[in-house]
Formats: structure tokens, C-alpha cells, sequence
């Protein structure tokens, strides 16, 4: 008799056949064998056991779903972010590991602080405000959306972490009270340019959370001229941009009054977050 099984290795060298990064085949074949907290290491150490058939057709599906660009996060409903596990789907960006860069940072500033007030701009799936009130139990952490469907997300995975991250609607900074004020306000806003090519490639993501303006900095324009007052005198305004931003986003941190201007660079070692400090109080 001829066996005609695949096995877990063949499979992910299909998905290699359609285009898929070797990480993207395997979380997407985990998923489908509905193992997702297995590891890597566990199909390594499974390459060889045969691959039911219902099982290779609905991962051989995701795999046409991924090569089509779908991120691997919507296919799956997870993404890890600062090693928290966070539900994800079409309604919110998907997290990526370089805002991590912008976490770090945060962390930092709020350091010397004694539960800190911190806001996260345009949360989505609540990735940064999650990531800081897990680091920071004393935090006082409030996470702000225009998207009530990006705050149910948010929320949703507030609860089932146990944090108790506070969220609110809004347009950036301009609903909150003017008394309002915080020890760090962070964000990643929408960067990329209107008429941006690479646009094409993220039609699966929301383009509100995407795109910005003919530049790509109207949102950072609008965060960074409502920010200082909005902070305690030395306190820190922290944003991630594109890659090839950090010029711009500085001079406009500095047009708002910031100073300690300086940038961050991510994993790959852009200029990736731009943040300014609040003048202390004389």
C-alpha cells in the first residue's frame, strides 16, 4: 500500500511552495492542529506524524489566506505582544514586535514614578496600555480610541489578562478635561502617507489606523500640538513613526515647546520612536 499521509514537515514546505515565511507556516499549521501554545520546538520534534486529512486542508486554506496578505495574527484571532498573549482581528492593527521599541522607552521615563498616569493614543487592540499596566501594577493606565470597535477589542482582552486599564472614546487628546494631566502620553498613531504604495499590502489592516495625510503626520501634527498640556512639567510625550520620520517628528516635538528631543531606533535599527519632554516647572 502506498502512503499518501503528509507529514507536519511536508506541510510547512508546502506553505514554503505558496510563499510563506517558515514562522508564518508554523503558527498557522499549530493553529490548525489546534495546539497554538505548542511552540515551534514541538513540530520540530513532530515533523515526522502524519497530518490528518480535514487538518492539511483548512491549514492549506490559511495558507492561501496568508499568501494573499492577510496577516498571520487575524488568521489565528492571537499575537503575542511583550509577552502577553492578546486577541486580534480585523477590527485592530495588527501589534507589530518593533512597538515594543516604544514600550521599552515608556518604561524607562516612568521609572523613577510613583504610580505614574499614563495615556495610550489611539490604544486598538490595548497592545501598549496592556503591556504598561502589566509592567507597572501601581500604574494609573488610561487607553483612548476613536473606534468604539477597536475599544471593544481593547477591552476584551483587558478582561481576560486582568488588567485594569481604563478606556474611554475619543479623538486623541481633545475629549479629556483640560485639568486632565499625565506623567507619560504614549502612541502609535497612524504614519503612513495617503498616497503611500505599501498601502496596497495592508488592505486587510483598517486604514484609519494606517494612514495620516498627504505626509503621513497629520495625526502626529495634532498629538504633538495637544500634548504638553495635557502633561506634568517634565513629563514625556512618546510616539512611534516611519522609519524615515524622525527628523520630522522631532521638529515638530520642538515646535510644540518639547525638549529632550531624541529618537529611538526599532529591532532593525531605524529611527523608529520620537519622544520630547515637558520643561520642568522653573
Amino acid at each position: 500500500m502506498v502512503n499518501t499521509s503528509t507529514t507536519l514537515a511536508q506541510a510547512v514546505s508546502q506553505a514554503h511552495r505558496l510563499g510563506l515565511a517558515r514562522i508564518d507556516a508554523q503558527l498557522l499549521l499549530l493553529h490548525a492542529l489546534g495546539r497554538p501554545d505548542a511552540g515551534r520546538a514541538w513540530l520540530l520534534a513532530h515533523d515526522t506524524d502524519a497530518l490528518p486529512l480535514p487538518t492539511l486542508a483548512a491549514f492549506l486554506a490559511l495558507c492561501q489566506r496568508r499568501a494573499a496578505g492577510e496577516p498571520v495574527a487575524y488568521l489565528t484571532g492571537r499575537k503575542e505582544f511583550y509577552g502577553l498573549a492578546l486577541q486580534v482581528d480585523a477590527r485592530v492593527l495588527d501589534p507589530r514586535p518593533d512597538t515594543e521599541t516604544l514600550v521599552d522607552w515608556a518604561l524607562q521615563v516612568l521609572e523613577p514614578v510613583t504610580a505614574p498616569r499614563v495615556i495610550d493614543l489611539g490604544t486598538g487592540s490595548g497592545a501598549i496600555a496592556l503591556a504598561l499596566q502589566h509592567q507597572r501594577p501601581d500604574a494609573q493606565v488610561l487607553a483612548v480610541d476613536a473606534s468604539a470597535q477597536a475599544l471593544d477589542v481593547a477591552r476584551a482582552n483587558a478582561g481576560r489578562l486582568g488588567l485594569p486599564v481604563r478606556f474611554a472614546t475619543g479623538d486623541w487628546l481633545a475629549g479629556l478635561e483640560d485639568s486632565a494631566v499625565f506623567d507619560t502620553i504614549v502612541s502609535n498613531p497612524p504614519y503612513i502617507a495617503a498616497d503611500d504604495p505599501h498601502l496596497a499590502a495592508l488592505t486587510h489592516e483598517p486604514l484609519n489606523a494606517l494612514a495620516s495625510g498627504a505626509d503621513g503626520l497629520d495625526d502626529i501634527r495634532t498629538i504633538s500640538g495637544q500634548s504638553i498640556s495635557h502633561l506634568v512639567p517634565g513629563g514625556w510625550l512618546l510616539l512611534e513613526h516611519g522609519w524615515d520620520q524622525a527628523e520630522a517628528v522631532q521638529a515638530l516635538l520642538r515646535q510644540a515647546g518639547f525638549n529632550q528631543v531624541q529618537s529611538r531606533t526599532d529591532l532593525a535599527g531605524h529611527a523608529r520612536c520620537t519622544g520630547g519632554r515637558r520643561p520642568p516647572a522653573p
